[in-house]
């Protein structure tokens, strides 16, 4: 994950973004294999050759809305919290704002969890980019939960694959919760399910 500085657009990156914004509503309403470009197009109130003209195929259009919500959730939870001191403070931050998110997208969906239900069994460039996404996101919280031990706020005998394994779960289970079966105070149970690991395994000291 590293930060991008971002340019003024010209008209036709303007209408380009413009389309990958509504495309990527669809996704995470109807899934990426719900995204067609008929129906895009519809949308935008342009021709299907219009949209066809920015991506080259259905399969690169579906690419591009998971770079485009890859990218909003780094700059909505990983930027911010490696902002945050190194060690705890850094992991609790990545922890809070990514539950932030799940909850602001339990209306629509989040397409990393969504992505996976539809491609876990589908090989293919999308499945490719999805796997490489979220890896690369699991990545970025082992740095941070490994710091967290380097910095002696957690214990030196944790294991922060396991951590992550289990942050992961408490995030997972939000997301079915409020989304599936609407249980109230869902948001409430992954905090405190997080505070409840991170005391586990915390020194006593930080």
């Amino acid at each position: 994950m590293t930060e991008t500085i971002q340019k003024p657009l010209r008209k036709g990156e303007q209408t380009r973004a413009a389309i990958l914004g509504a495309a990527l509503e669809m996704a995470s309403r109807e899934g990426l294999e719900g995204l067609t470009i008929g129906v895009l197009a519809d949308r935008m109130d342009m021709s299907k050759s219009g949209v066809f003209a920015h991506f080259g195929s259905r399969e690169d259009l579906q690419i591009d809305v998971l770079r485009l919500y890859n990218h909003q959730f780094e700059q909505e939870v990983f930027y911010p919290s490696i902002r945050e001191p190194r060690g705890l403070p850094r992991l609790q931050s990545l922890f809070r704002r990514w539950v932030d998110r799940v909850s602001l997208e339990i209306a629509s969906g989040c397409i990393y969890i969504s992505g996976a239900v539809e491609y876990d069994d589908r090989p293919g460039p999308i499945r490719d980019h999805l796997v490489d996404m979220v890896d690369s996101w699991q990545r970025a919280l082992h740095r941070a939960a490994q710091q967290a031990i380097d910095e002696h706020h957690l214990k030196s005998d944790t294991d922060p694959k396991q951590l992550v394994f289990e942050m992961y779960g408490l995030v997972l289970a939000l997301h079915h919760d409020a989304r599936f079966i609407r249980s109230p105070g869902s948001v409430k149970r992954a905090h405190a399910g997080f505070e409840r690991l991170i005391t586990s395994v915390q020194t006593t000291k930080t």
